[in-house]
């Protein structure tokens, strides 16, 4: 059985070096975020229908990577992050979105504070409502019941090395 964990947060909270410095760390296959270079393409233009097509994308890396046989993978996002982003934008998430979410586990999902120092991007949108997206994220996790960490501070990997020991990880 693979072990799966995802980084999860708001914008700018450091997802993508955590998930990169995880998957040298632990020798993982690292699941990129596919909205990246979706949204790259479109200039950072989109609409709620584009949010099922970055799910489906997101998807397709993460089962190409559970493919590969390993014993981990790292994954710099996942569906919770696309459900969080159409709550916030639209007030709902696809059907389709949340019942592939129920169809997907990760043996453990750590949860970035958004204590770093935003940085300016043109796919980014929330420099003001970190706070609470993260509180957003926060409660879905609680409610669903789903094993997570929250990481915060500078010392992130360290944090997230140690969070995964009761996994059996070293």
């Amino acid at each position: 059985m693979t072990l799966k964990i995802a980084i999860v947060g708001p914008e700018s909270s450091g997802k993508s070096t955590l998930a990169s410095q995880l998957a040298k760390r632990f020798n993982a296959p690292l699941v990129p975020e596919f909205a990246r270079p979706y949204l790259e393409k479109t200039g950072g233009t989109y609409v709620e229908k584009d949010l099922k097509d970055i799910a489906d994308g997101q998807i397709q890396l993460e089962n190409e990577a559970l493919r590969l046989n390993s014993e981990m993978i790292i994954c710099d996002t996942n569906l919770l992050v696309i459900k969080i982003w159409g709550l916030y934008k639209y007030n709902r998430c696809d059907e389709q979105i949340l019942d592939q979410m129920e169809k997907r586990s990760y043996d453990l999902q750590l949860l970035l504070r958004p204590d770093l120092p935003w940085e300016a991007d043109v796919l980014r949108e929330n420099p003001h409502d970190r706070d609470r997206l993260f509180a957003m994220y926060y409660d879905d996790l609680v409610t669903a019941g789903k094993p997570f960490e929250v990481i915060g501070g500078k010392d992130r990997l360290n944090q997230a090395i140690e969070s995964t020991k009761p996994l059996g990880i070293e």
